[in-house]
């Protein structure tokens, strides 16, 4: 399964930032003792279904043309044939608490593949959503009651599946959501009196997210099947505007993520196709783009992949992360695993062929004649 945390990404890392105390042990915990590391956002404030389109396409939206700003609209809801992880499954259900029409997910849902999905707006037995409580004083639902509905999908479905959750709890405004607010931010990014209220808030958000995560993951445990587990933040919540993009447009555009398998799948006593764990990884894991999380997963849960997601562990391996950088200009930003901006012209030759390699299949598969399509390149 795969989990979008909205907006989540730990203000410890944020520049010129202190905060009273952890918000989120819970999730740190976890990101320690798992496959994890940073992943590298083309937004900042937003951007949400972009993110997404990457993580479930292993596309690149640096490949595009600046032009392209939304390609669940520009891409997805133009073409006819549209690859993704979703292709990998018999059965896939998605879930998101809140409105299926933004950024016309329904029907871009639809076009993946996606045989459910479920909404706070759905009407029929296959968009109906389970559980949709609003978090204390929030109008929006909370991680508990996303997470509530991924274990009823997952009781509901006993065979294999894929499962998409967006979560919601922590979209912006960072208004006066919750109970209480013990953390506190201080420093130059919340310089202005009305950003330091808005983190105040969204760190009281993001706490509830780290507990409700290990919560659930502490469920998971409990499923005699094996489970994996890929789990992001899409972006930063655009709060932090005392430090300046172009100083800082690396670390403003690093979230966190992780990939979880079960206590089953980390047991090791069953065969391959029954979907092992080979453990934590920790090669290749520091930054990441988010095209690289299925050839993660894959590699994680030891299956076997098809050319195409081959060719990903190699471009996760071999390539830095990349990103639509501060310029918008054809080259992006290339980021290493030491966390350094690269230019394109310094990789080697190997990695320029690499990147020449992926930047025509994706060509194909996006813009072109659909000649792997035909090659059942993505089975």
């Amino acid at each position: 399964m795969y989990v979008l945390s909205e907006s989540y990404s730990d203000p410890k890392r944020v520049p010129n930032m202190k905060v009273n105390q952890n918000p989120v042990p819970e999730i740190d915990e976890i990101r320690k003792n798992n496959t994890s590391g940073l992943m590298l956002s083309s937004g900042y404030g937003g951007g949400t279904a972009n993110i997404e389109y990457g993580v479930e396409t292993s596309w690149d939206l640096q490949l595009f043309d600046p032009s392209m700003t939304t390609p669940f609209t520009q891409v997805v809801m133009k073409s006819n044939y549209n690859s993704s992880v979703v292709d990998l499954f018999k059965r896939k259900n998605a879930i998101h608490p809140f409105l299926g029409t933004f950024y016309q997910r329904r029907e871009v849902y639809k076009r993946f593949g996606f045989q459910t999905f479920r909404t706070t707006d759905g009407k029929d037995k296959n968009e109906k959503l389970k559980y949709q409580k609003k978090i204390q004083k929030s109008d929006l639902v909370g991680d508990n009651d996303a997470y509530k509905n991924v274990l009823w999908q997952l009781n509901k479905e006993r065979r294999g599946q894929f499962i998409n959750l967006a979560t919601m709890q922590n979209h912006l405004p960072f208004t006066d959501k919750y109970n209480e607010y013990p953390f506190e931010a201080f420093g130059q990014a919340v310089a202005n009196p009305e950003r330091k209220e808005q983190v105040k808030h969204y760190m009281q958000g993001i706490a509830l997210t780290s507990k409700y995560t290990k919560d659930f993951l502490d469920q998971l445990d409990q499923y005699q099947r094996p489970i994996t587990v890929v789990w992001y933040g899409d972006h930063l919540p655009g709060i932090y505007d005392g430090d300046n993009m172009n100083d800082y447009y690396v670390p403003l555009h690093e979230t966190d993520y992780f990939i979880y398998s079960n206590k089953y799948a980390r047991s090791n006593k069953y065969a391959r196709n029954h979907g092992d764990s080979i453990g934590k990884q920790t090669d290749h894991v520091q930054v990441v783009s988010p095209n690289s999380f299925t050839a993660l997963a894959l590699k994680q849960m030891n299956q076997k992949v098809s050319p195409f997601y081959a060719m990903m562990t190699q471009v996760t391996e071999q390539l830095p992360a990349q990103s639509r950088g501060n310029n918008d200009t054809s080259d992006g930003l290339l980021v290493d695993k030491q966390n350094k901006v690269l230019k394109e012209k310094n990789l080697t030759k190997k990695q320029k062929e690499l990147l020449n390699d992926y930047r025509l299949v994706q060509y194909d598969n996006t813009t072109g004649k659909h000649y792997l399509k035909n090659m059942h390149f993505m089975k």
